[in-house]
């Protein structure tokens, strides 16, 4: 007897799995806002250098705005204000004659900086100056933050697959909410830089453990609906983002107010049932007996609850070894387990970073930003619609590779459209951002079914752990664009195209029982999936039932 069996019998999409999908939306709804904070909070508004300390005849309230910058700043090529630097002694003689200045005696900013607080009442820039040679700390920032991601996918994926899902979502959501609201009270950058981290590391728990979570509740027929389900909390985030950030310009409440469903979360969380899969592969019949009895009375199936004894629940899963402790080194001890992680490593990676090669880089195209942040937002939501029908049509393995293939042409295309045609270029980069998503979408819900429920917050937490450092990458390779203007796009079209060609290989788990241990992937030939009955016979079984 399959777990899917027993689920099918209970009802494997009701009232149950709508309350875990409900609580989780909840909590997935803040990631996207914390992992594209930093388009706000790291922003740089238009500067120029403190120029009050040239005013020692104190002249200067006799002239204009506009006149004290003349005299004052040097002039770029485009005619506005250098950022960095000032003139040495005040330049009086430009009001009547604007000869050329590049001769004049110029000097780096000796008192600081003016900021235009049009756009943001406080960024991280404007509040520690991280502006000129200190520029590149924003990016870091953004970094940091990954980083932490990407060490936090490892601890939460082994923990829950050895403490159980629902006590390590909590712990995500707990810590996660103290170390964001405590970064805004911080008072140096380093304080902020820590802090970031840690808040990366802990919410982080929240992503891999409540996709797991829902997929594990949920019937085969209703697997890929979950997928866009959460998914859609992604794109409602990251679109929402754009609207938060909007009405809320310093970057200390901003923060704070991205974090705060996660109270909401925790509130919640006690209704979050425990993973019945977990429970029984761990020997934990009575509680998985609790869960599942709970789930069959919610989803209106009571008679069903005759079938729940101990001894049916028993038979579902032939373990590997009584009680075994599983961890990450089992990901690589056996060869198609050790390739099933390198190509779902690979396209974690490789997909985390032109996701966000495109997200963080909403100020490349001309668009106002919140704009542009909306609009890559909303993208998100008809890609991630589309791919309900295409997993089911044409399979997981296909919507993945196309996905990945049409988001590298895109990237392809825009590095032929001239810089000037900004239009057509964010046209085409919305597209791209579009097709990226889907991808991402897609891979999650193909990874949490390729691997056993043995392994799967493991295999979960390591592809997260690769995803995220493409993720931490992916602000670094904007940066090669001080270097060639058009490098970071071939860098990310190159990467696109590799992951497409890396998810061929993947195995179709369309309509298939997810594996439940290392066997059920070692001893099944070609395919890396075992194929024990078809989404047909399923749903033939159940309407035998009825």
């Amino acid at each position: 007897m399959k777990f899917e069996d027993l689920l099918t019998e209970i009802n494997g999409f009701g009232r149950f799995q709508m309350m875990i999908i409900c609580i989780n939306f909840i909590g997935r709804f803040t990631i996207p806002c914390h992992f594209l904070l930093s388009n706000f909070i790291a922003a740089i508004p238009s500067h120029h250098c403190d120029i009050s300390p040239l005013d020692t005849a104190g002249i200067f309230w006799n002239l204009s705005q506009e006149q004290r910058l003349t005299v004052s700043i040097p002039a770029q090529e485009d005619e506005t204000p250098a950022s960095c630097l000032m003139f040495s002694q005040p330049q009086f003689h430009l009001l009547t004659n604007s000869t050329n200045t590049k001769e004049l005696p110029v000097v780096q900013c000796q008192n600081g900086w003016e900021y235009d607080n049009s756009t943001f009442i406080s960024t991280l820039a404007t509040q520690w100056d991280l502006v000129c040679d200190s520029r590149g700390l924003n990016k870091v920032v953004a970094t940091i933050f990954f980083v932490g991601v990407m060490f936090g996918a490892v601890f939460f994926g082994g923990l829950s697959d050895r403490f159980g899902r629902k006590p390590m979502l909590l712990v995500s959501y707990v810590s996660g909410m103290v170390f964001a609201v405590a970064s805004s009270f911080s008072s140096s950058f380093i304080m902020f830089a820590v802090l970031r981290f840690f808040t990366g590391f802990t919410i982080t728990g929240i992503i891999i453990v409540s996709t797991v979570l829902s997929v594990e509740w949920v019937d085969i027929q209703h697997r890929r609906l979950v997928c866009v389900i959460d998914s859609l909390a992604w794109a409602c985030g990251s679109t929402s983002l754009s609207l938060i950030a909007f009405s809320v310009r310093d970057w200390r409440w901003l923060t704070v107010a991205v974090t705060s469903p996660l109270l909401l979360s925790t509130i919640l969380w006690w209704w979050v049932p425990e993973s019945a899969r977990w429970l029984i592969a761990n020997g934990k019949m009575e509680k998985a007996h609790y869960y599942l009895h709970k789930c069959a009375v919610m989803n209106c199936r009571e008679e069903a609850t005759s079938s729940l004894t101990n001894e049916n629940l028993s038979s579902i899963i032939v373990s590997d070894g009584e009680k075994k402790k599983y961890s990450y080194l089992d990901l690589v001890r056996t060869p198609k387990m050790r390739r099933l992680a390198l190509l779902t490593g690979t396209i974690w990676f490789c997909v985390a970073t032109i996701t966000y090669g495109i997200s963080l880089n909403i100020t490349g195209f001309g668009l106002n930003l919140y704009l542009t942040q909306f609009v890559y937002g909303a993208i998100e939501i008809p890609a991630k619609l589309s791919i309900y029908y295409l997993l089911d049509k044409i399979g997981r393995c296909k919507t993945e590779a196309g996905a990945l293939l049409l988001a590298g042409i895109s990237l392809m295309i825009n590095i032929f459209l001239p810089r000037d045609q900004w239009v057509g270029r964010t046209v085409v980069a919305i597209l791209g951002k579009g097709l990226s998503s889907a991808a991402f979408a897609t891979i999650i819900l193909y990874s949490s079914e390729l691997y056993p429920t043995v392994l799967r917050q493991n295999g979960m937490g390591f592809n997260s752990f690769l995803g995220r450092l493409g993720v931490a990458v992916a602000p670094l390779i904007l940066l090669l664009d001080s270097t060639w203007g058009y490098l970071s796009q071939v860098t990310l079209c190159s990467v696109a195209l590799l992951a497409a060609l890396v998810a061929y290989q993947l195995p179709e788990t369309r309509g298939r029982y997810l594996p439940e241990t290392i066997e059920d992937i070692e001893c099944t030939g070609k395919n890396v999936i075992k194929h024990l009955e078809t989404l047909e016979e399923a749903e033939r079984m159940t309407t035998n039932r009825k």
